[in-house]
Parts: C-alpha cells; structure tokens; sequence
C-alpha cells in the first residue's frame, strides 16, 4: 500500500486559537471564505441576506445583500410586506449584483481563455518553440512580430544611448584642461 503524500483534509477541534496573530489571520481568511459562499448563495439562489460579523479586535463587518433595510424588516416579520420606496431600491440593487455578476462572469470567461493560453505557451515550451510555430493563429503572429519589433527598437535605442554615454564619457582630456 503507498503513503499518502498528505494529510488530507482533517476536522480541527473548534477550540479558541490562543495565538493572537493566527487568530487574527484565521478569522481574516474564514471571513472571506464566508462572504464568498453568502455571494454564491445570493446569486444563484436569489434570497435576501445580511450577516454581521465582530473581529477579535472589535471592529464590525457586514454582508447585507441587497439592502439592509429589506433584510431586517423580513427578520423582524417575515410576513410584512416591502414598502414602495424599499421595493425599489431592492429591485435596484439586485440589477446591481446582476450586472456585477456578468463582470464576473465575464472576467471568469477572460481567465479561462488566459490559463489555456497559458498552458498552450507551457505545452510550446516543452516541445521547442520552433516545432510550436505553426501551431500560432494569423493573430498570435501578428502579436508576436509586433512584440519581436518592439523589442528591436527598444534595444537598438538603449544600444544608442550606451553608445552615446560612452562616447561622451571616454574621452580623454586634454593637456591643458588643468590649466
């Protein structure tokens, strides 16, 4: 039988850490995690959500989605019905979250197509950028001449400078300029 290279995935005791600074940290990461999935539960289960949180410090957070009105109403009566006013900033924030999700989504989408690409210039490296080349769209070779024209003018007008600091700066002076 092989040994496991890890742990895994093990149950800590819910026991207060006693290191102020891993307290601070651990409470810091577990905060995000938790706005993380009340975001998910928000958007894909389009409910009303408000928690409120202290840090060990004392210092307070919120998640309140979409407003903190509607969802302290509903936690007070949950049968009582929104006013117009409430109705409408709600109705406001949630085309808020909606189009703040198809950002997200969006740049979910752009990160995809950046890691294949990034994969595919991994999977290039490994086989020789030579034998890769052809596998290069009309736009990626259009990117990489502009990239490879850049550099050449980048290096020649440092090249210059060089030159021209060097030129100024190895001189020798004259014999009378002690004089």
């Amino acid at each position: 039988m092989e040994h496991k290279k890890t742990s895994g995935r093990h149950k800590n005791p819910l026991e207060k850490i006693e290191n102020e600074f891993a307290r601070f940290t651990t409470f810091s990461k577990r905060r995000s995690g938790l706005y993380k999935k009340a975001c998910e539960l928000v958007r894909e289960c389009d409910v009303d959500l408000g928690i409120i949180m202290f840090s060990p410090k004392g210092i307070p957070y919120s998640f309140i989605s979409p407003i903190s009105n509607v969802v302290i109403d509903r936690f007070i009566n949950p049968t009582t019905k929104l006013n117009a006013s409430d109705r409408l900033v709600a109705v406001e924030a949630r085309k808020k979250v909606s189009q703040f999700n198809d950002i997200l989504n969006e740049l979910d989408e752009r990160e995809k197509i950046a890691n294949e690409k990034l994969d595919r210039m991994s999977e290039a490296r490994d086989i020789g950028w030579w034998e890769s080349i052809d596998r290069f769209s009309v736009h990626d070779t259009m990117k990489f001449e502009a990239w490879l024209i850049s550099g050449e003018f980048s290096l020649n007008e440092h090249l210059e400078q060089l030159e021209n600091g060097a030129s100024s700066s190895s001189q020798i002076p004259s014999d009378d300029a002690n004089i």
